[in-house]
């Protein structure tokens, strides 16, 4: 009888302990939980938080004036994704570079790029980046380290390969950070790229934003293997796959992929899972996809995670986060005001400069004046 009292009692601790361990799982799995230990200071969650906001207040001013056709020609929001451009650049360092896609607001907002001059820039304002001649995909700003986006599907991977045999030649401890989507895994300069910095163990890491559809055909569907980082072994490089709506996830990883880089053992491939809010493009209804499915992903939106985690480790209060709210969204009434009423059009004398340079002869021959 004693016995079976004392086996009795052993299963009821085991299964007071299982539920605890799922109680510990359900609230780090849940919106707004973490499986990572926070070790960022208040002013640095603050700040992803904010610029996690910009992003999104950036990309739906955008979409709106896509609607009303103020802006005209192609854009691809990136509504949805921020916390992989925050977490991602929050890694590297000032004197590091990137290279950014067709989706490529988010990564030039998350490299500390300036709302009003990127609105300018879509708008093909004089006052743009690129004054007025890149749009929304050549958007660039070189100073940052941003060496633009691209409206080739996997076309920015051979550039960001090439950035970073250019940082592996300079010595100078820089890392390449190249973005690209899970379509352009599947694209045949993806392989080329990889295998060459994997041979010549070049200081980059590619950041794979998997948002679960190249255009409209699932990944699933496109894929010889269930995860974009499987194929990292391929190229003796490692592999990661983490959650793409948690900034502080991407962040962790990204740390652990740049230093790994900068350290001289060569490439790292991190693929965030993640998912964008609207359509490839302001023509696509997302009839291929389920509203249970959209509505899954905005139940794990990255703004809303970091503000409820922030709010429920007492880190911040939520009038603060109203508080940085209401900044970001006063920063855009600003910047569209700089874009569309105070910023002129590119003269038309202008047109052919950045078009033809002239050359001299040079000591190791021709060489742009």
């Amino acid at each position: 009888m004693a016995k079976a009292k004392k086996k009795a009692k052993k299963k009821t601790k085991k299964k007071a302990k299982k539920k605890v361990a799922a109680r510990g799982r359900a609230k780090s799995d849940a919106p707004g939980g973490c499986r990572v230990k926070i070790t960022e200071s208040k002013d640095e969650l603050a700040y992803y938080l904010k610029q996690m906001m910009r992003i999104r207040a950036f990309e739906e001013k955008v979409f709106e004036l896509l609607a009303r056709n103020v802006l005209t020609g192609a854009s691809h929001v990136y509504a949805g994704q921020e916390a992989v451009a925050v977490g991602a650049c929050a890694a590297v360092g000032e004197d590091d570079l990137l290279t950014s896609t067709h989706r490529g607001h988010g990564h030039c907002v998350a490299r500390g790029g300036e709302l009003k001059y990127m609105l300018a820039e879509l708008c093909g304002k004089a006052t743009g980046y690129c004054r007025g001649r890149g749009g929304s995909m050549h958007i660039a700003d070189v100073k940052a380290g941003n060496l633009g986006a691209t409206g080739i599907v996997a076309g920015n991977i051979p550039v960001g390969t090439g950035a970073a045999v250019a940082c592996q030649f300079n010595a100078r401890g820089q890392v390449t950070l190249c973005f690209f989507g899970d379509g352009a895994s599947n694209n045949g300069t993806f392989h080329e790229s990889l295998n060459l910095a994997g041979a010549w163990k070049l200081p980059v890491v590619y950041c794979v934003e998997n948002n679960l559809y190249g255009m409209s055909v699932p990944f699933s569907r496109a894929c010889a293997v269930d995860n974009v980082s499987d194929r990292a072994p391929g190229y003796d490089m490692p592999g990661v796959k983490v959650d793409g709506m948690r900034v502080l996830e991407v962040k962790r990883a990204m740390e652990e992929a740049v230093a790994h880089a900068r350290s001289g053992k060569g490439p790292y491939l991190v693929e965030a899972g993640t998912y964008r809010y609207r359509g490839h493009s302001r023509s696509d209804p997302c009839a291929y996809r389920t509203k249970e499915e959209e509505q899954y992903y905005h139940d794990r939106d990255p703004i809303l995670q970091l503000s409820i985690l922030v709010q429920n480790e007492k880190i911040m209060t939520k009038a603060e986060v109203d508080e940085i709210q209401a900044e970001v969204d006063a920063e855009m009434v600003e910047a569209e005001r700089f874009a569309l009423e105070e910023s002129p059009y590119p003269d038309p004398s202008e047109l052919t400069q950045d078009v033809y340079a002239e050359w001299r002869e040079g000591p190791l021959g021709l060489e742009p004046v």
